[in-house]
């Protein structure tokens, strides 16, 4: 197996295919071969799962995932790395490349048909710039018990934020409606080339098998939870009643009462149980 994060290694093998780094697609590959046995490890792959990987990239992470999972599929956008790929994890039986866009697959169609009998997880080292859509499409297609990636480290602070702190924010909320995260372990910018300028976290999200929270309206929470967050430091009342126009300020001020909260309360104070009762009542007032 090709030691592809060994930079005498991977630097004539790049040229040797006249590869050259795309800023536009976030590319930064892993020269610290700790970083992908170790996200692998974390991962809790073994012979009974199908992973489905994002971008691939040269291959670090799908060689290590390769190793211990049933079945990988890894989905690659771009097209001028199949020689490469070829060459880096091309041994592999248990292996499958998709060259395609993630986003704009049917991601619980595809895990229904790669992995039959499977238990499926996702793991990624996610380009910074579409790390939210991945994310978001990923969890929004129920079909994983486990979700393991490599981000920004802001990002992972803010998925695994508690309310009331700095970091807490709707996508917060988003993350853990559906998973709970845990952040594991950092990895410094000397790991990648060329080196991004921010740190990286990797952070796994065990989704949840049940949501206790007896939400009446999908749609609802998620609308209560964007119009709570988008004016911080305002009073919940305010946002609200501009992210449901139909209640306006005095409609939204009961809706507060209603929940037994007090009428300064602020929106990045709340929980996953308060953002429940909340858009339930409102759900029950919007009939």
């Amino acid at each position: 197996m090709i030691n592809v994060c060994d930079i005498q290694v991977m630097k004539p093998m790049l040229a040797q295919h006249g590869f050259h780094f795309s800023k536009a697609k976030g590319q930064n590959f892993l020269i610290s071969s700790w970083v992908p046995e170790q996200i692998a490890l974390d991962s809790g792959v073994d012979e009974n799962t199908g992973v489905l990987e994002i971008g691939p990239g040269i291959g670090p992470l799908t060689q290590q995932l390769c190793l211990r999972a049933g079945k990988v599929c890894a989905v690659e956008v771009d097209n001028r790395l199949k020689p490469i790929l070829a060459q880096t994890v091309g041994e592999f039986e248990n292996l499958e490349i998709i060259w395609d866009d993630v986003l704009k697959l049917d991601v619980p169609a595809l895990v229904r048909e790669k992995f039959p009998g499977l238990r499926p997880a996702a793991c990624a080292n996610l380009p910074y710039y579409i790390t939210s859509p991945i994310l978001t499409a990923l969890l929004e297609a129920e079909c994983f018990d486990q979700v393991t990636v490599m981000v920004q480290k802001e990002v992972a602070q803010r998925i695994a934020a508690r309310p009331g702190t700095g970091d807490y924010s709707a996508f917060t909320v988003f993350c853990q409606y559906y998973a709970e995260p845990e952040l594991l372990f950092d990895v410094p910018a000397h790991c990648f080339m060329p080196q991004p300028k921010v740190t990286s976290a990797v952070i796994t999200l065990r989704v949840r098998k049940e949501r206790p929270w007896n939400v009446e309206d999908q749609n609802i929470f998620f609308r209560t939870v964007r119009a709570s967050f988008a004016m911080r430091r305002k009073k919940l009342s305010n946002g609200l009643a501009s992210g449901f126009p139909q209640l306006g300020k005095d409609g939204a001020a009961e809706v507060i009462a209603a929940c037994g909260f007090d009428e300064n309360v602020r929106g990045e104070t709340l929980g996953i149980p308060e953002f429940a009762k909340l858009s339930n009542e409102i759900a029950r007032r919007l009939k």
